[in-house]
């Protein structure tokens, strides 16, 4: 489905069911050098089974035009700008990564317009090695093939992801490759991970939210390990914030690897 989002068109995966704005629904965000696909597991169960799915392409990535967001903060406008273009007052919001940075500032700015956070393999602060910022710039296909490595724990996993044998290493290089080539204008690669390594606001963020929160990690994450998640953990049991904490036996990349237990996980969570 497009949607006209901030005067640009906005492509959001419905998981093959008609949009229905009365439904509850899940917005999905994907994290850096990502784009919708990565939730298609997750959104597709989720909208056949009583919920509207939006699992969108952010802005300058893939599908959806617009200028690609530069920082966490214009990311989460983005996505209030999204609500609003769906004709949607309440959603629950699903983030991975990046996504999970994004996810989180656009709850705490729209209050109780959330009623559900998750943050899928998620950390604060979200720091990005120097290295690894200068190489997704000026060696993006290289920095392509270290994340990746970093990101699996796993290179065939269950049936569950996609089908027998699923490469998801192979799969996944494919679609950084992609999405770096759908924006000829700006290093999307870069620019995500500098975004990351800018955001500041997630202890103020994380204590404003007024709904509950999941936090779903990876026990073999490297890229955001899960004791790096810990203090936003804190923040929010220090709050008194209504929150659960699921932890898989799973790299970075929870949907593709664990896709099971993650939809499991998500589904005993947003469960009316």
């Amino acid at each position: 489905m497009n949607l006209n989002v901030l005067g640009h068109t906005t492509y959001c995966y419905t998981g093959g069911k008609a949009f229905d704005a009365a439904k509850p629904t899940v917005v999905f965000v994907h994290g850096v050098v990502n784009d919708h696909s990565v939730w298609i597991l997750q959104s597709r169960y989720l909208a056949h089974h009583g919920f509207n799915v939006l699992a969108v392409d952010l802005p300058g990535h893939c599908r959806s035009a617009g200028d690609a967001p530069e920082s966490v903060e214009q990311a989460a406008d983005f996505v209030a700008a999204l609500l609003d273009a769906a004709g949607v007052q309440t959603a629950a919001l699903v983030g991975h990564s990046w996504g999970s940075l994004i996810a989180l500032e656009a709850a705490a700015r729209l209050g109780a317009r959330v009623s559900h956070l998750v943050l899928v393999g998620t950390a604060f602060p979200m720091k990005v090695s120097q290295g690894l910022l200068d190489a997704s710039l000026n060696q993006p296909q290289q920095a392509l093939k270290t994340i990746n490595v970093f990101s699996r724990s796993t290179l065939a996993p269950p049936p569950s992801a996609l089908g027998p044998g699923t490469w998801v290493y192979g799969a996944n290089l494919a679609l950084g490759r992609r999405v770096l080539a759908s924006n000829t204008h700006v290093n999307v690669f870069h620019r995500g991970f500098k975004a990351c390594d800018s955001y500041a606001n997630g202890l103020v963020a994380i204590a404003a939210i007024t709904c509950p929160v999941l936090f779903v990690l990876g026990a073999q994450d490297q890229m955001t390990m899960a004791k790096s998640a810990q203090p936003l953990i804190d923040a929010a049991r220090a709050a008194g914030k209504s929150m659960q904490v699921v932890a898989l036996a799973v790299g970075h990349h929870q949907m593709s690897e664990t896709p099971d237990e993650t939809l499991a996980a998500l589904m005993a969570f947003l469960k009316p």
